[in-house]
């Protein structure tokens, strides 16, 4: 058995932009982007041909849609204004560590995150004082597959030495994190099992 955790609303609590078009918007004008007026639209509109499952990075959309109205964004822009509007304030949870130290047990642990904003899951851990905790973070802008996509399990699994069918993978999202039963791997609902009672959950099923 070998432990994975989803990260966002899991084993931290972000403050993230209540309008995300506008944050990024705001943040494009501070680089010197003319922002079209209508980009809340092209903001909620799609724009790349993505495969079933990938990730599409959050600055490539944040450039395709200001594409579709004529604008460019020099200097990488895009990506700069991406990273500063989720720029969040973060609280790690409740149990969090003891969950993490109880997964230990076990071996190897990792992270497996849906994530789309470049850099947003390594500051979220370090903020949360959790960036040394984990043999592996695996986010879906990283490995280029969203949960519950087979290939993101699978890109974790890897990165642990194990398999998916030896996966325990604990998450807040049954639709999403729970796609790891599908490969033969076990999830744990926080919802249903808080951390504080993930080391009694590990130790029923060795």
């Amino acid at each position: 058995m070998t432990v994975s955790f989803d990260l966002f609303g899991t084993l931290v609590d972000c403050d993230t932009p209540a309008d995300p078009a506008a944050a990024v918007a705001a943040e494009l004008r501070e680089r010197g982007v003319s922002v079209p007026e209508d980009f809340g639209d092209a903001y909620r509109e799609v724009h790349i041909d993505a495969p079933d499952g990938a990730e599409v990075p959050l600055p490539a959309h944040v450039s395709a849609a200001l594409a579709s109205r004529g604008v460019d964004a020099p200097n990488n822009a895009a990506r700069r204004s991406v990273v500063a509007a989720f720029d969040p304030d973060v609280t790690r949870r409740d149990g969090a560590r003891e969950a993490i130290a109880a997964a230990r047990e076990f071996g190897p642990v990792g992270v497996c995150s849906n994530c789309s904003v470049p850099e947003l899951a390594r500051r979220t851990l370090i903020r949360a004082d959790l960036h040394e905790a984990f043999d592996a973070v695996v986010t879906s802008v990283g490995c280029g597959w969203r949960k519950p996509d087979p290939r993101a399990f699978e890109t974790v699994a890897r990165r642990l030495d194990t398999t998916a069918e030896s996966l325990v993978h604990v998450g807040d999202d049954p639709a999403t994190d729970g796609g790891i039963e599908e490969l033969g791997g076990r999830f744990v609902d926080v919802d249903e099992v808080p951390l504080s009672a993930l080391e009694s959950r590990l130790e029923a099923r060795r």
